[in-house]
């Protein structure tokens, strides 16, 4: 039975987030304000469903999908871009892969008891987030 994701996190980390949004091409006063951002997620899992909200005081993106059924994804909120979204369990992990106008663009999550940890890829640049569970 693949983890459960389910619940409420706050970040502890943020590894290389600059680098991550340059690669997607946003811009200087976006970066810095965003770069100054405390993000919580907030995970509904019902099996392969999942529903991850990423909640800001700037903005909130919302993404739903089950697993193995590719969709058209708008990363609004982030970097307004279309892509074809797909995510797959690799053992516990939650891998997407995001095709579209960013080569290698995706994210890997994985649960390690009360810490959530999430790799954000784009081209050469790997972002590399921690939460911890509050709820």
């Amino acid at each position: 039975m693949p983890a459960n994701y389910s619940g409420t996190w706050d970040i502890v980390n943020n590894e290389n987030f600059e680098g991550y949004m340059v690669a997607l091409g946003i811009d200087f006063a976006t970066r810095k304000m965003a770069g100054l951002l405390k993000p919580q997620k907030v995970i509904e899992q019902d099996g392969d469903s999942f529903t991850i909200k990423t909640l800001t005081s700037f903005k909130n993106y919302s993404c739903s999908f089950k697993i193995g059924k590719e969709f058209e994804e708008v990363t609004k909120g982030l970097d307004n871009r279309k892509c074809q979204t797909l995510v797959n369990w690799e053992g516990d992990k939650l891998v997407c892969v995001q095709k579209g106008e960013k080569k290698d663009r995706g994210w890997t999550h994985w649960v390690d008891g009360d810490t959530l940890y999430l790799e954000l890829k784009c081209g050469d640049q790997i972002c590399k987030q921690t939460y911890k569970k509050t709820a």
